[in-house]
């Protein structure tokens, strides 16, 4: 089964439009979708929360269209963490958590508790006295706790600092220790991603540049560091972008289409995700 599917989603906004985007992820993995500011990545988590209405095209969510009445029930199998952790801050943890039983029909109290433990979150201070990354904390200890089969994060670890941010990405990865348990993750921080996501989504400027499995693609494509006149013979197919220096060419391309005898170094996900926004090929 797959977890998402979205098949031409559009939606245009004063200024800015996502335009036909287009993938399916299955159930049980970890894709994580990565782009500028501005790319569309936090529009695009709208539409396929059903929060925002598209302009053309649809979207799929555990088998059920998100524009349909039923999806509302399908919700409950789903576990949201946004960029900014927004609770009424006169609560403590217990007080949220009694909240969120009456919210979702499998909140499971017990689970709770031992994600506050987990985390060192205090369950009886107030929440206005949780740092950022409390907080955060104590929204992904709430989405835990209800039995989700999908998990969408919009920026959980920006701000946060290394320490923090590897004990959620621990979280995460044993979540999908599970077949159908999937996550989608949004984040600037594109070496969290390398860490933990089976398959990358690149947002461009409101388009899907890059849709593909991590390892292969990091396997696919190869930095090349060569003088400006031996570049002029690297084939223009095999180039998807190009960085000028003071010494020479540093491109990234594709090795099936490169002379096997080239000096090929294997890029990070960071480096292939700059060539490709760069786009520039002469």
């Amino acid at each position: 089964m797959n977890a998402i599917e979205v098949n031409g989603l559009g939606k245009t906004y004063p200024g800015f439009s996502l335009k036909n985007v287009s993938f399916t992820l299955a159930e049980g993995c970890i894709m994580g979708l990565v782009g500028e500011n501005g790319a569309g990545k936090s529009t695009l988590i709208r539409l396929i929360m059903g929060a925002a209405q598209a302009d053309f095209g649809s979207a799929q969510v555990l088998g059920q269209e998100v524009t349909a009445p039923e999806f509302t029930r399908t919700k409950d199998d789903i576990g949201v963490v946004l960029d900014e952790a927004h609770f009424p801050d006169g609560l403590n943890a217990v007080q949220l958590g009694r909240i969120f039983s009456s919210v979702y029909t499998r909140w499971d109290p017990g689970v709770y508790g031992t994600y506050l433990d987990k985390l060192e979150l205090p369950a009886k201070k107030r929440i206005k006295a949780y740092s950022r990354g409390m907080r955060m904390k104590l929204a992904l200890a709430a989405a835990l706790s209800h039995d989700a089969k999908l998990l969408v994060l919009d920026e959980p670890t920006g701000g946060l600092d290394p320490m923090v941010r590897d004990e959620i990405l621990d979280i995460l990865e044993d979540f999908t220790r599970r077949e159908d348990r999937t996550v989608l993750i949004s984040s600037h921080i594109v070496s969290d991603l390398e860490k933990l996501c089976d398959y990358i989504a690149f947002l461009h400027r409101g388009e899907l540049l890059l849709f593909q499995e991590k390892d292969r693609l990091l396997e696919e494509y190869a930095i090349v560091k060569l003088p400006e006149r031996e570049f002029l013979n690297v084939p223009p197919e095999a180039v998807r972008g190009v960085r000028r220096g003071k010494y020479g060419v540093e491109a990234l391309v594709e090795r099936r289409l490169v002379r096997p005898d080239l000096p090929l170094e294997k890029p990070c996900l960071e480096e292939v995700i700059v060539f490709f926004a760069r786009g520039d090929r002469q």
